[in-house]
């Protein structure tokens, strides 16, 4: 082996990934004194994503909106509040040799913000609404990879390709 035999290139790749599942909780002021809820949902979710440190801070807003019924349960409303969060996202580095500190912020929400309990808090006269999200962050940066290089090529002819397609079906993607 030479180093005639393999070739450096430079290619953006995944150099860092992170995962954060996180449990909130919320109260939203009704304009009435609640008799019992009748649905929560949280819509108009945005978000962004900034690398800092070690981390990903991630900051969005969404919309929660609740359907009650009040005046012992003889009227209903929809009343809606925008929130605010952020969430740190810690990162693991899988590419300790990436060419530069500057890196593209990849964030997926895998679990969209969503209600997991919607309850009349008589204690503080609001509606506690407890949710979760979740998000996947990768770190894209420049990195070096070597590939093997065939000095006489090779003929396509006498290489089987035939099982290749079925080879890269069954490659598992790492998503986490």
């Amino acid at each position: 082996m030479s180093g005639r035999d393999y070739r450096e290139i430079i290619t953006k790749a995944v150099c860092g990934k992170g995962k954060k599942y996180t449990e909130d909780h919320h109260h939203v002021s009704p304009n009435y004194k609640p008799s019992s809820i009748l649905g929560c949902w949280v819509i108009n979710h945005q978000y962004e994503a900034k690398k800092r440190g070690h981390v990903v801070d991630i900051t969005g807003t969404y919309d929660i909106n609740i359907w009650y019924s009040y005046s012992d349960n003889t009227k209903t409303e929809v009343i809606t509040e925008r929130k605010q969060y952020s969430d740190q996202v810690p990162i693991s580095m899988k590419d300790q040799k990436s060419l530069t500190n500057q890196f593209d912020v990849v964030a997926r929400a895998t679990q969209q913000p969503n209600t997991l309990e919607c309850e009349i808090d008589e204690k503080q006269k609001k509606i506690r609404v407890d949710l979760e999200r979740e998000f996947v962050v990768d770190l894209i940066g420049e990195t070096k990879v070597w590939a093997k290089i065939e000095p006489n090529g090779f003929d396509e002819d006498e290489v089987d390709i035939s099982g290749l397609d079925s080879e890269l079906a069954d490659i598992e993607i790492d998503r986490e």
